[in-house]
């Protein structure tokens, strides 16, 4: 039996959930989801720059739980840009600390 996943704490929410190659309709787009806990990995890496190991501690996880996390984040992504994809971002198991409250969301 699988072990169950941790909830993953998260600063916020993204601001902005959606992106989308230009000129092409919606209806006519495939969509990657990127999970909210996924979107806050890449953000602590790649653009806080911290190490795998302190983005690990701020969401509560293991390192290599956060370099699971960006591996399938990455893998996304790279599929949504070399294949002209819509990217939504939504979804995950986490919990927020933003302007003092603390907010759940579930779903896998």
């Amino acid at each position: 039996m699988a072990r169950p996943q941790k909830v993953r704490m998260v600063s916020e929410e993204p601001e902005v959930n959606y992106f989308k190659p230009r000129a092409v309709p919606l209806s006519e787009l495939e969509e990657v989801t990127i999970k909210v806990d996924e979107f806050e990995a890449l953000r602590l890496n790649d653009l806080e720059k911290l190490s795998q190991t302190e983005a690990a501690e701020k969401m509560k996880v293991h390192q290599s739980t956060v370099q699971r996390i960006l591996e399938s984040a990455r893998q996304k992504i790279a599929d949504a840009l070399c294949n002209g994809k819509a990217i939504r971002i939504e979804g995950g198991m986490y919990k927020t600390f933003s302007r003092g409250r603390n907010r759940f969301r579930g779903g896998w």
